[in-house]
């Protein structure tokens, strides 16, 4: 729409503004933009969609501690057999750390510890192999130890000691396993399935290895005298 008058009288066009609508505004207005609209207040802004952030690998650690955890559940009686051969495989697939929480949503977590008090000699875990811990290692005062269908040997005969009281958590489940002590420690065994076997007396101050297990269809010796087969 357009309308221009005579000579000294305002001229209107038909402009459309930007907030939309059609409107007469005379040729001064458009000139000073007085008679413009204004845009809405308010109007979102287009921008880039939200890009979800990558899920955080998991490492041999963190499934080695959700294996421990899901023993210690099934030896608590929290699981059955059957679902901790389902969440032991599903644990050893995992990738993320959402994978590997998924497998033990439903179980209580244990209290965190900083990662400068882990040492890398912490677990020893075996799934359907044989592992062997021999020579001269450093030994926590925590260590534990996990077996899963297979063998584990733990020579302390030369590991050095971290402390004067020692406590090995063993789970061993349809496994053996043995652990060699050094001579002259004191040697206490409890749990389900443990027995000990160690020779001599020790000295009063004599260091102690607290060693607490659970055996299922399986066995957990300890012993100061490693027979070879």
């Amino acid at each position: 729409m357009s309308r221009e008058t005579s000579e000294g009288e305002l001229r209107y066009i038909a402009i459309r503004p930007r907030c939309g609508g059609e409107r007469a505004v005379s040729v001064e207005q458009r000139r000073t933009g007085s008679g413009l609209c204004a845009p809405e207040i308010g109007t979102p802004e287009i921008g880039v969609p939200d890009v979800p952030a990558p899920e955080v690998r998991a490492s041999d650690r963190d499934r080695d501690e959700t294996l421990v955890g899901l023993h210690t559940a099934y030896a608590e009686g929290r699981l059955t057999e059957a679902e901790l051969d389902e969440r032991i495989d599903l644990a050893l697939a995992a990738r993320t750390h959402a994978e590997l929480d998924r497998v033990s949503v439903d179980l209580p977590r244990a209290a965190a510890r900083p990662a400068s008090a882990r040492p890398a000699s912490r677990f020893q875990m075996a799934y359907k192999s044989a592992v062997r811990r021999s020579g001269r290692w450093r030994l926590p005062e925590r260590f534990t130890a996990m077996i899963y269908k297979g063998h584990s040997l733990l020579d302390l005969r030369s590991a050095e000691l971290e402390g004067p009281v020692t406590t090995i958590r063993v789970l061993a489940y349809k496994s053996t396993v043995e652990v060699v002590v050094p001579p002259g420690v004191r040697v206490e065994a409890g749990g389900v399935g443990v027995s000990a076997e160690v020779h001599g007396v020790p000295a009063v101050d004599a260091p102690v290895i607290h060693i607490q297990g659970f055996a299922y269809k399986g066995t957990i010796e300890a012993k100061d005298r490693f027979s070879r087969a």
